[in-house]
């Protein structure tokens, strides 16, 4: 897991390819180049092992690649996140999560470092807010819910990590913000988590995020029936510029599995459209939600 899962070293190595094969140069000449032998630029591009920062940096570097959004792309990719700080030479870069990386599991570092990057995410949720989201004192119920008499400490620890994640929604130039589309099943407004004024404090704060262009929000109400979204929550992330790194990604109770597969993404999306076209539109979903905010829905 240091360089990440499966999903991203096969994503990254056929980006890496590409880039290579653009320039007209074969494996064994990118190896010559880097002082490497061919079958590692090879294990790389398949996927087969993973790559260090520094070692994409250089073969980006090899590859004439100097566009700074691309080559922090590719980064997080392999998992900018263990390079050394301040070096120049490779234009590796940690993440602000870094500094929690004793805290959080490897699985969850990974989803923050693949948010980060991402220039969109689709994501559907049946049972609570979705983290970008939350306010503070609605994370800090979920958190205390989910782990075992957790102590304080690590509660407060991990509410500010909720909260740091949501600057991809505020991000300014040159990156643009996240685009955010969240489909909230009915259950998710109605389960009351910590308290009836957590849970106002937290519909006050969808109605207010809903406000930021990049944020779309629709609600399925119980009165629509069954939908293909029973089956679990799930986040689709694209990425700026290469359309074939977007990942499914399924959270389960102590891992998260990360989907690749051509057909599995088509799935994927095509579920998420059919139920954005089965939920509320975006004005009718924040009608419901400040009516169930009100107490008149």
């Amino acid at each position: 897991m240091r360089y990440g899962p499966a999903v991203r070293r096969r994503k990254l190595g056929a980006e890496l390819r590409r880039q290579r094969e653009l320039t007209g140069m074969t494996s064994r000449q990118a190896a010559d180049v880097v002082g490497w032998h061919q079958s590692k630029v090879s294990r790389i591009e398949t996927g087969s092992s993973g790559a260090k920062p520094a070692d994409v940096a250089r073969l980006l570097d090899a590859y004439r690649v100097s566009d700074p959004e691309l080559r922090a792309l590719l980064g997080a990719l392999c998992g900018a996140d263990s390079a050394e700080p301040g070096d120049g030479r490779t234009g590796a870069r940690r993440g602000w999560w870094y500094a929690y990386r004793d805290l959080l599991p490897s699985a969850y570092l990974d989803f923050i470092s693949l948010e980060s990057e991402a220039s969109r995410s689709r994501t559907l949720e049946t049972t609570v807010v979705p983290g970008l989201l939350q306010t503070p004192e609605y994370a800090r119920a979920v958190t205390r819910a989910a782990l075992a008499d957790p102590p304080a400490h690590q509660v407060d620890e991990l509410v500010r990590v909720r909260m740091a994640r949501q600057a991809v929604l505020h991000r300014e130039k040159p990156r643009k913000p996240l685009e955010l589309c969240a489909i909230l099943d009915e259950a998710v407004l109605r389960h009351e988590v910590g308290s009836p004024e957590v849970m106002a404090g937290q519909l006050s704060h969808l109605l207010e995020t809903a406000a930021l262009p990049n944020v779309r929000l629709h609600v399925l109400p119980f009165s629509r029936g069954n939908h293909i979204g029973i089956t679990g929550p799930f986040v689709i992330f694209s990425f700026p510029r290469i359309a074939d790194l977007d990942v499914v990604v399924l959270d389960h109770l102590t891992s998260s599995l990360y989907l690749e597969r051509k057909e599995d993404l088509r799935a994927y999306a095509s579920a998420f459209a059919m139920l954005r076209a089965h939920a509320l539109p975006q004005e009718k979903s924040l009608e419901y939600i400040a009516g169930i905010h009100h107490g008149t829905q």
